[in-house]
């Protein structure tokens, strides 16, 4: 691995110490930590203070901020059961009558083996006086994308309770927990939007075998995307990054911690670390409250997330060189996103957006690339009239877009979706062909997604390959159609052309 990969290893801050599942942590990298012991708890006003009396010129004061923000700042312990697995071929039955032929022949582990129980600790932040507690979706996961089966919260005053999960986004990386108490210690939420570069913040969590600890930093950067969260989402999902960047000293098990300025108002989730060597290296990012706001508010009230589309397809100008910028028609002092094309029934479509357009503001906010275009929109609900700045023939516009439901812009059947006319191949061509099946391309229709991606007539669809690596068979129009239902962001079709023994693969970008 290279030197510059290795520098941009991005690490989940997972909580973790040494513990039973270390012998095991090939398959579990969740580690055990000691529960502490309950006393009683902390009053329901410490984490409410509020200084605005203080101007630039005053000496920064953390302990005010920090003795109103550490006792809602809770330690998040998880915990899944020992369980059997079988590490051999995928087909081969569970906890059969063979296990003990397949060791003596093949040896140990060929067969089922055992994974300890998991321990795992992180940190999450009370947001309100009767319970609910915002942190990362990825705090309380499973190895397997589900939920650990035990979730345990401490306060700062070491008091215990059992957590339900109210519900969780794995998108944006959060997920909204519950306690049974009332009157306990809570953090306001602030204003991300008023964030500047150089700001003042603490971070508080639960980090490595540590009890609360503090640590202070300023704001390096905002509107950050590090990839993350795609590791989370499911293929009809796109991730949502807008992190928040500091150089706050912040380690595994600072997961789901408080970030918060210095009068005390949380301003951010902490989330996620950029080091070579999994922890701290002077890169940090929060999930900024603003977000957080929104999906807490969904899931409370509609139990899930709703996000509005725009009904668009793009690429980064970024991602352009000065002679593609001059094909396309760019201005070369113009950054955004670039429309590829547009959904008929997207939002975007009918404010009068168009292929060509390039996207250079959100709501007012300036947006360079399409992750930072996806965490804009993904602040609003379908219905909600978001303003939206383009640039055409280098002219500049801005429209009032009103975002339309997932399932309004991403219904529809292959045709219509990939942009062609589509066939089921036939058994006697398949045979011919050294095929199961397949969809025949008849025609391509101009602007779709198969024109854009450079599709010819005659393409024969043999397999889908989503998740980066997950490939699936098509044998027929139904089948693609039934895959691309709900399926957004980027695939690629695999193939053959009829007249060529090659097989051809197409990367392709669904509306977002």
């Amino acid at each position: 691995m290279k030197w510059k990969q290795i520098l941009l290893i991005v690490v989940i801050s997972s909580a973790s110490a040494v513990g039973s599942v270390a012998v095991y942590n090939k398959l579990a990298h969740k580690q055990e930590m000691t529960v502490g012991e309950a006393h009683e708890k902390m009053p329901a006003n410490y984490a409410k203070f509020f200084n605005s009396n203080g101007t630039a010129a005053d000496p920064v004061d953390f302990t005010k901020a920090a003795s109103a923000a550490v006792p809602a700042v809770v330690h998040i312990k998880t915990k899944i059961p020992a369980r059997r697995i079988t590490n051999d071929l995928p087909n081969r039955r569970r906890n059969n009558s063979f296990d003990d032929f397949f060791d003596q022949f093949f040896g140990p582990g060929f067969g089922p083996s055992i994974i300890p129980e998991q321990r795992a600790s992180g940190s999450g932040v009370l947001i309100s006086d009767d319970g609910y507690i915002v942190t990362n979706n990825h705090v309380i996961s499973d190895d397997n994308g589900g939920v650990a089966p035990e979730i345990n919260i401490t306060l700062h005053n070491r008091k215990s309770y059992k957590a339900k999960v109210i519900g969780r986004d794995p998108a944006s990386d959060i997920a909204v927990l519950k306690i049974d108490d009332t009157k306990l210690p809570y953090l306001v939420f602030g204003n991300s939007d008023n964030i500047q570069l150089a700001q003042w913040v603490l971070a508080i969590g639960y980090p490595l075998t540590l009890e609360t600890t503090v640590t202070a930093g300023i704001v390096s950067a905002t509107g950050r995307s590090i990839g993350i969260n795609s590791r989370q989402v499911k293929r009809n999902e796109s991730a949502v990054e807008n992190f928040i960047q500091t150089d706050a000293a912040v380690n595994q098990g600072n997961s789901g911690g408080a970030l918060v300025n210095t009068s005390g108002e949380l301003i951010g989730v902490n989330s996620a670390i950029l080091a070579p060597n999994g922890t701290y290296a002077g890169y940090s990012f929060a999930i900024p409250v603003n977000l957080i706001k929104k999906i807490v508010n969904d899931i409370i009230k509609f139990g899930d997330v709703q996000r509005g589309f725009l009904g668009v397809n793009y690429f980064d100008t970024d991602n352009l060189s000065e002679e593609q910028m001059k094909q396309l028609g760019i201005p070369t002092n113009v950054q955004g996103v670039y429309v590829n094309s547009v959904s008929s029934d997207g939002g975007a479509a009918a404010a009068g957006i168009k292929k060509g357009d390039v996207i250079t503001k959100v709501n007012g906010a300036q947006v360079y690339s399409g992750i930072q275009m996806s965490a804009q929109i993904a602040s609003f609900r379908p219905g909600d009239k978001v303003p939206v700045t383009y640039v055409r023939n280098g002219k500049e516009s801005t429209v009032q877009v009103t975002l339309k439901k997932k399932s309004d812009v991403l219904t529809g059947n292959a045709s219509s979706r990939l942009g062609g006319e589509l066939k089921t191949l036939d058994k006697s061509r398949a045979s011919r062909y050294g095929v199961d099946g397949g969809v025949v391309v008849d025609k391509v229709f101009d602007n779709g997604v198969l024109k854009n991606a450079r599709v010819q007539p005659g393409f024969i669809i043999t397999s889908v390959i989503i998740d980066g690596d997950e490939e699936q068979a098509i044998t027929s129009v139904e089948d693609l159609n039934n895959l691309l239902q709900g399926l957004a962001g980027s695939i690629r079709i695999r193939g053959i052309y009829s007249d060529y023994g090659e097989t051809y693969t197409y990367p392709l970008n669904l509306v977002q």
